[in-house]
């Protein structure tokens, strides 16, 4: 009595519920002890180092990474309870000397607009998640601080740890690539990956966009009161279907391509809505997220694409849906004229990602939801 087993229960933790209804992720002592000790291993943080954490426990990336990683090897940390205090959390930093940042890019941004150039210069390493990492925000935030972001990728179910880029290591003549931007890096130790069809769930060669599959000790017990969800998600032994479409180049490092519930079917055809959003900001030359690009059910075509913008006071939605059309995409990306939408403020989880279900909600009540 009163002895824990691995495989006991350790914490539930709900998912952001980005695209649907959030769901409680049991997560075992099994699965928090061997995604600490693998992101350990990756990260190598040290009994020295001072982590600067300011993302909170219901998430799984402070959770396990800002609360039980220093534990594991005696390290600081340096808590701050509001991720949004840009000043604040820059001072903490050059106050305390922190080593290690955990972070997302929606938090970056801000950083980068408030913060003094000087205020991360103790920092090592920068490790963003929970968000697809531009490249400019990279380049910008290491021109003006002098450290890199470093793009990891993880999931609740996933405990939540699955694959980061570290910095490269060299000695002499020998060097080892840890770093590509534009990745999520390589599988953390003790994790797998693998890339399949989305439908027959076969493997696909090396280099072919498919479903990301993730397996290790660090998958989840299951979802709370949802075996059949369970099934649905954890396959063929073990392997956990992320629901990221994605390849792996011949080094081993994995790009997402995009997510199944961020895609579109109009007039039959699959369009990528992050890549619609990420084509805006390269127009507006921004790292802000001013634009939300979702779809909603449309009479003739299926769906139709909604674009929901912040206030531009540089440019005007004529000239920012021209622009898109002069980029090449194929026709069926573009949204219609009609479909920007300004709004007052972009629905923010808080993790910092978008919230999918709302801005799809949103782009219902303000354009309706079927054509003429």
């Amino acid at each position: 009595l009163g002895k824990h087993k691995i495989d006991d229960l350790c914490t539930i933790i709900f998912s952001s519920g980005s695209t649907g209804d959030p769901k409680g992720v049991m997560l075992t002592h099994g699965n928090i002890a061997a995604n600490a000790e693998s992101t350990i291993q990756a990260i190598d943080p040290r009994p020295k180092d001072r982590l600067l954490s300011i993302l909170p426990f219901f998430h799984s990336f402070g959770y396990t990474v800002t609360l039980w990683v220093p534990m594991q090897v005696g390290a600081s940390t340096a808590f701050h309870v509001n991720p949004l205090q840009a000043r604040e959390i820059g001072e903490l930093c050059k106050k305390y000397q922190c080593t290690i940042f955990v972070s997302t890019p929606t938090f970056l941004r801000s950083y980068l607009r408030r913060c003094e150039a000087g205020d991360f210069a103790s920092l090592r390493i920068l490790v963003c998640g929970a968000e697809k990492m531009p490249p400019t925000l990279a380049q910008e935030f290491k021109q003006k601080f002098g450290v890199e972001p470093l793009e990891g990728y993880g999931c609740t179910e996933l405990s939540p740890v699955a694959s980061v880029n570290v910095p490269d290591w060299q000695d002499g003549s020998a060097k080892q690539l840890g770093n590509k931007p534009g990745t999520i890096g390589q599988p953390i130790p003790g994790v797998a990956a693998r890339i399949v069809h989305r439908e027959t769930l076969r493997d696909l060669s090396q280099g072919q966009e498919g479903l990301l599959l993730m397996k290790g000790a660090n998958v989840m017990k299951g979802y709370l009161g949802r075996d059949d969800l369970t099934q649905k998600k954890i396959v063929d032994g073990g392997w956990y279907i992320t629901g990221d479409l994605a390849f792996i180049d011949p080094e081993g490092f994995i790009t997402i391509t995009g997510r199944e519930e961020r895609f579109a079917k109009v007039a039959g055809e699959m369009v990528p809505l992050e890549k619609v959003e990420d084509e805006l900001h390269l127009i507006l030359k921004t790292n802000d997220k001013v634009c939300a690009v979702t779809a909603i059910p449309d009479a003739k075509k299926g769906e139709r694409i909604v674009v929901l913008h912040l206030p531009l006071p540089e440019t005007t939605p004529q000239e920012l849906w021209k622009q898109l059309g002069a980029r090449g995409l194929p026709n069926i990306y573009v949204p219609s004229q009609r479909d920007f939408y300004q709004v007052v403020e972009l629905p923010i989880l808080g993790s910092g990602k978008l919230d999918l279900k709302k801005c799809k909600q949103m782009a219902q009540e303000v354009a309706g939801g079927t054509s003429e």
